[in-house]
């Protein structure tokens, strides 16, 4: 630009640099600017760029699924086959899974169990979708955290697993579940569904459908059920076999809370009106009536096989009832036969129900295991399936009595307890025997319970009181031991841990729990394994289509130590050997044993065992008419019926013939200290008589003798025993080399078991619940006296 050309003017907005300034430098080649964005704002994008391409994939298998997931046909449990139970030889027991079935209009069911069945299942299934998304996932969570597993579906969806697909626990199923449930809502109404639903839901005893639950629990026809009777039926859908108060009285409580809840969910739908509510009365479902081909013990076994599948979560009931299953149980056939034959010869041959109206209370329950596996090998569940529906091996509601005691020696021994003046506790530890002496020790309520006929004994050692089953001494040592060990102790040796009236208190040690002959014999075979405690097996193999389903682990693991277990084992064989339990020599072989007797008399037990079984034997009382329980005096011509008794013969007997052919086997005891030695006195109290604790022994005694119409009488207990027990003095016993004890020749009754020393007789029983003995009535002819069972503790608080 030349000197004399005037400068250009300046643009507008713009001004010029200041020509003092530094230039900025230009930015570098290749590297064009950009604005600084902050962090915040790229995070968010990146987030809201992944929720879209989560979207679009969902959306894109959303579509695939819908056009690829058609509505497949019926499944198989329309044309279902049967299912075949086999003995551990191969030998079948029998067949059992056709599907009981007939289809009904929805109009011929009425609304009220229509309404019923939403109030239990889907209360929104009017109104809402196929599928509850949200349902879905709150179930996996609870399922996932260990709330119990849900289902979280919809009737829909349900109808849709029980007709079109199955009830596998899979991921596919459950994708296939969600698109048909979403297709079928769109093709066919909600009558259609739920009419569909109704027939096709499994409601236990082999009945698919509304109608043939109706005709399996009231006898008449879907169109005839009341709304108690449809809460009912409805409330079955959750877990038929649970709630089925026929099957199990003792989980009537869980079936009528669930019956209460279906109602009350009506009433909150408005479909129920409230004072209809409140009259409503809880409808008590008939016994169930079996097909004639599971009749006998098959229909037992057949229920306590699928009992052990779906609790063992081997198979839910509806796939089970599908059918196509081939089941080897671990029964073996002669065993079996034998335990049928004891009992057949021991009592069914000696009822008389026109002349003994008593007689029709009697009922008998038994399971064997094998120590050494766990396996059942044999079970009696009744007289007959198609009579007597309910199954007396694996029912948890009467009292197991004295039976209970040896779990309380386990825990002494166990947790080297001590007593209340700081001795250990060992089979020769003296206790006072008194009669009703209150427990020592023990910060709740008085609790003193009474001795059989209340007898008192003055000291004696553990071993005698266990012999003669005296039950102030096991309530004090049960507070020695501490309830919470003793039950515990109990558990880890089989009972199951939710046992009925499995308490925490001294009264414990009397067996008011209502443990199953099956539980019982769960733990008392792990006494005879030296402690090791397996968890019993029903079921060999399960094939279907030539496949094998997965059975729970086997495996044991030591319960309580070997020492426990087998000073205890010592102590029981004296029970047999001179004890409550001598009928159970008719074995012929080495055993330890244990009689029990519940309250009123209404059970007696016999739980014992050998190296190679344990066997557990009760007889109960119960009204056939009814089901109420009733006490036993008079049945089977006996004025009482107790554990040393008819379930200790029954013992011997199928044990002798069950273990027939096979050699006797001596126990292999690791004891603890000083339990060899026998350190009775020479002269030790005899029992004293009902309200004379300081008189002299042998008033005590033969004043019960008299009272009982038998002073004349030879004592052929006195003559089993000699000096022994409780009758007269006992010789101190040193340890003896083990002796195989020979099956008797003399007649059985030569033999009586031994009185049980525990509850007292009542003194209220009526003349014609316990007839006077027989004016003839010779020593041979006599009754042992039956074992008390726990006396109620009205004042103690349960802990």
């Amino acid at each position: 630009m030349r000197d004399d050309q005037p400068a250009p003017a300046h643009r507008p907005g713009w001004t010029p640099r200041d020509p003092t300034l530094p230039a900025t430098p230009p930015p570098p080649p290749g590297r064009p600017r950009r604005a600084r964005r902050s962090r915040p704002r790229r995070v968010l994008r990146a987030l809201l760029r992944t929720a879209l391409f989560g979207a679009l994939l969902l959306a894109a298998g959303f579509v695939a699924g819908y056009l690829l997931v058609d509505i497949p046909p019926a499944n198989a449990t329309a044309t279902a086959q049967s299912n075949m139970y086999l003995y551990r030889d191969g030998t079948q027991i029998a067949r059992d899974g056709e599907v009981n079935r007939e289809n009904v209009r929805l109009a011929h069911i009425p609304l009220t169990v229509q309404q019923a069945v939403l109030a239990a299942e889907d209360r929104d299934f009017s109104s809402a979708r196929a599928v509850d998304p949200k349902a879905m996932v709150r179930a996996a969570w609870n399922t996932l955290t260990g709330k119990g597993r849900q289902s979280g579906s919809t009737i829909t969806q349900q109808y849709v697993k029980n007709y079109y697909l199955g009830q596998e626990q899979t991921v596919t199923r459950k994708v296939k579940e969600f698109f048909i449930a979403i297709k079928l809502n769109r093709e066919k109404s909600k009558d259609e569904i739920l009419e569909g639903y109704l027939n096709t839901s499994y409601f236990g005893r082999n009945a698919y459908g509304i109608q043939a639950a109706a005709r399996a629990y009231y006898g008449k026809e879907a169109a005839e059920l009341d709304t108690a009777e449809g809460a009912y039926l409805a409330s079955l859908l959750n877990a038929p076999s649970a709630y089925d108060v026929a099957t199990h009285p003792e989980n009537r409580p869980r079936a009528l809370a669930r019956w209460n809840y279906v109602l009350d969910g009506m009433v909150k739908e408005r479909w129920l009106t409230r004072p209809d509510r409140a009259t409503a009365v809880f409808p008590t479902p008939q016994t169930a009536r079996p097909a004639t081909g599971l009749s006998g013990q098959r229909g037992y076994i057949v229920q306590a096989v699928e009992e052990y599948l779906t609790s063992h979560g081997v198979l839910d009931e509806n796939t089970l009832a599908g059918g196509g299953f081939r089941i080897t149980t671990t029964l073996e056939k002669d065993k079996q036969d034998a335990f049928v034959t004891a009992v057949d010869d021991k009592v069914m041959s000696r009822l008389d129900p026109a002349r003994n109206p008593v007689d029709r209370y009697v009922r008998v329950g038994g399971a064997a295991i094998e120590p050494s596996t766990g396996r059942v090998v044999a079970m009696y569940g009744g007289v007959d399936y198609t009579r007597q529906y309910v199954n007396n091996a694996t029912r948890r509601d009467y009292q197991v009595g004295s039976t209970f005691k040896p779990f309380v020696l386990t825990a002494a021994i166990e947790h080297t307890s001590l007593t209340q003046d700081g001795e250990p506790i060992t089979p020769n530890t003296y206790y006072d025997g008194a009669d009703k002496r209150p427990v020592q020790g023990w910060h709740g309520a008085l609790y003193a319970p009474a001795n059989e006929d209340d007898a008192s004994y003055g000291d004696i050692t553990v071993r005698t009181a266990t012999d003669s089953s005296v039950n102030t001494v096991y309530a004090q040592m049960a507070v020695d031991v501490g309830p919470a060990r003793v039950k515990e102790t109990a558990v880890a040796l089989g009972l199951p841990a939710r046992t009925p009236d499995l308490n925490g208190s001294p009264s414990i040690a009397l067996g008011p729990a209502t443990a199953s002959a099956l539980d019982m014999a769960e733990a008392y075979a792990t006494l005879a394994n030296h402690g090791r405690h397996g968890t019993y097996t029903l079921v060999e193999r399960i094939t279907k289509d030539g496949q094998d389903l997965n059975l729970p682990p086997s495996g044991t693991r030591q319960a309580v130590s070997r020492v426990a277990a087998d000073t205890t084992t010592h102590v029981l064989r004296s029970v047999v050997e001179s004890g409550t339990g001598t009928a159970a020599l008719a074995a012929g072989r080495p055993a330890a044993g244990k009689t029990g007797t519940a309250e009123d008399d209404k059970a007696a037990w016999f739980a014992g065992y050998t190296p190679d079984l344990a066997t557990v034997v009760t007889v109960m009382g119960q009204d056939p008419d009814t089901g109420e329980q009733k006490p036993l005096y008079g049945a089977l011509g006996q004025n009482r019926i107790n554990g040393g008794g008819t379930p200790a013969e029954i013992w011997g007997h199928f044990t002798r013939e069950a273990l027939a052919g096979t050699e006797a086997r001596e126990f292999e005891l690791e004891l603890g200290a000083g339990a060899e030695e026998w350190l009775e006195p020479l002269d030790p109290p005899q029992p004293d008589g009902p309200g004379d604790p300081a008189g002299p022994a042998e008033e005590g005694w033969e004043g019960r003798e008299r009272r009982e119409g038998r002073e004349d009488q030879d004592d052929p207990e006195e003559e089993q025993l000699g000096q022994a027990g409780p009758k007269g003095p006992r010789q101190p016993r040193l340890p003896e080399a083990p002796q195989v004890p020979q099956t008797p020749q003399v007649p059985q009754s030569a033999h009586p078991a031994q009185p049980e020393k525990e509850r007292p007789r009542p003194e209220t029983v009526q003349p014609e619940h316990q007839p006077p003995p027989p004016e003839t009535e010779t020593p041979d002819q006599q009754i042992p006296r039956s074992e008390p069972a726990a006396q109620p503790e009205q004042q103690l608080p349960h802990q």
